[in-house]
């Protein structure tokens, strides 16, 4: 199972708005059927390698579809071969160790 955080920023829009093209990469992502989760900043993406990339790649090249002139993709792959990874499992492993006394200050 790979984790990735994904961040599309078109560039050459004509405006500095960008949520009318996170609101076609969001319903891109549920039509590939892949798992996300939406952020602030970018998006988490899980499944295979090869669904992550494959999402990725159509992520990239949504905007140029939509009249961006550039394209600026950073992304991020976490993948762990040890055992099962999810993003609820990394964010409750932390949040059971804050629990344990290791709070916030």
């Amino acid at each position: 199972m790979v984790i990735a955080e994904i961040t599309v920023v078109p560039l050459g829009t004509g405006t500095p708005s960008l949520s009318r093209f996170v609101a076609e990469a969001v319903k891109a992502l549920e039509a590939s059927g892949i798992k996300y989760t939406l952020t602030p900043m970018g998006t988490v993406l899980e499944g295979s390698l090869e669904e992550v990339l494959e999402v990725v790649r159509m992520l990239h090249r949504l905007p140029f579809n939509k009249g961006a002139a550039r394209v600026s993709t950073r992304l991020v792959i976490d993948e762990r071969r040890d055992k099962d990874a999810t993003a609820e499992g990394k964010i409750r492993s932390v949040e059971e160790k804050l629990k344990g006394g290791g709070g916030r200050q």
